[in-house]
């Protein structure tokens, strides 16, 4: 075994997906089953939320993705049938107080935006609730279904040879003498010369007394789902820290909450109602329509939305890809090459320094 990737969310998929295409022997170790945590949970929007919030590390993550989704996701419709379906949805804003630092961020990337007026915004989404004066429109952004996407993944791995073990707690990290040597399982030892850890918001435990630099900490966001008719709604909508997003099958989410509670993931009834209400409001014609299906997941949150990605320096073979926060999906590709960059010793394609623990 070349490399044990721990956590088989979207982080360590995509990274033990990089690893074998260069022809390392992979294992990727998951604590329950694959791709169930904080990725399935998600959106899957190809863009942070408010983009313009977040420091240049997260842009340029975001950016790579965006160029780079289109072929990855028709790579794995071809090998694995499955279809991530990533669609142009677009994404519009009705907050507008910030629209001079978003013109300033698309003209500087650049990435289309359009100021729509009340008739247009009618126009655009005509089921929409909520008219504001001025409404601000990316066309150019998209999104994925993300358990599609962790489907596809999961078998494109197989198919090259990838081991992946499901319901495989890894207990401690084995090190001696500086080296990583492979990680300690209820099931035995797992040997290998070089440890990634993907694990989430789960990363700081799995680091404790080995890195403490490492801040990770776990956000619950809550969402909701709607079985709607296809063509409800076509745009992805965000306002107030609040999305809705259209799936191809008429299927709406709306999220999401976000709540400090450690590592509980149950769910609420005041965030059902908080949710139901941020449907209706701004598509009423939701209220037809029943909610199937209401989760959590926990996001592995930093204090500056900036994830950590690099090779520990007291501990050689260990690897940290992690602290994603809300933005994995659209992050991933790009973390998880540049993971690959540091751990082959390639060209990495942006500065690692970056991503490195700040203390």
């Amino acid at each position: 075994m070349d490399c044990i990737i721990i956590g088989g969310g979207i982080m360590g998929l995509l990274t033990a997906r990089e690893l074998a295409q260069s022809g390392m022997k992979v294992c990727v170790l998951d604590q329950s089953a694959v791709g169930r945590e904080s990725s399935w949970a998600g959106g899957g929007i190809l863009s942070p939320l408010y983009p313009w919030r977040y420091a240049e590390a997260v842009q340029y993550l975001a950016k790579w993705g965006q160029q780079h989704y289109p072929v990855l996701v028709d790579e794995l419709l071809h090998d694995t049938g499955i279809d991530p379906e990533r669609q142009l949805s677009g994404l519009l804003v009705l907050d507008t107080a910030e629209l001079l630092a978003a013109q300033e961020w698309a003209a500087h990337y650049p990435l289309q935006l359009e100021l729509l007026d009340k008739s247009q915004i009618h126009s655009l989404a005509p089921e929409l609730g909520v008219l504001p004066e001025q409404a601000m429109w990316f066309p150019e952004l998209a999104q994925v279904r993300n358990p599609c996407l962790l489907k596809a993944l999961y078998k494109d791995l197989l198919q090259r040879g990838v081991e992946i073990r499901e319901q495989t707690q890894v207990e401690s990290l084995l090190i001696y003498k500086g080296k990583i040597k492979g990680v300690q399982t209820p099931g035995g030892k797992i040997e290998a010369p070089r440890v990634v850890a993907c694990s989430g918001a789960w990363t700081r435990k799995l680091l404790q007394g080995v890195d403490f630099e490492v801040e990770v900490d776990p956000v619950k966001g809550q969402m909701l789902m709607y079985k709607a008719q296809p063509g409800l709604l076509s745009q992805i909508i965000l306002s107030e820290d609040r999305y809705v997003i259209p799936r191809k099958d008429g299927r709406i989410l709306i999220g999401s909450t976000l709540e400090h509670t450690g590592f509980d993931k149950s769910t609420s009834q005041a965030a059902n109602e908080d949710l139901r209400q941020v449907a209706t409001r701004f598509i009423p014609a939701l209220a037809n329509y029943k909610v199937e299906r209401h989760w959590a997941g926990l996001r592995p949150g930093t204090a500056d939305g900036i994830p950590y990605i690099y090779s520990d320096k007291t501990v050689s073979g260990l690897y940290v890809n992690s602290g994603h926060f809300r933005n994995g999906v659209v992050l991933g590709p790009a973390s998880a090459k540049l993971m690959a960059d540091i751990i082959l010793e390639r060209e990495p394609i942006i500065s690692p320094d970056l991503y490195r623990p700040k203390n």
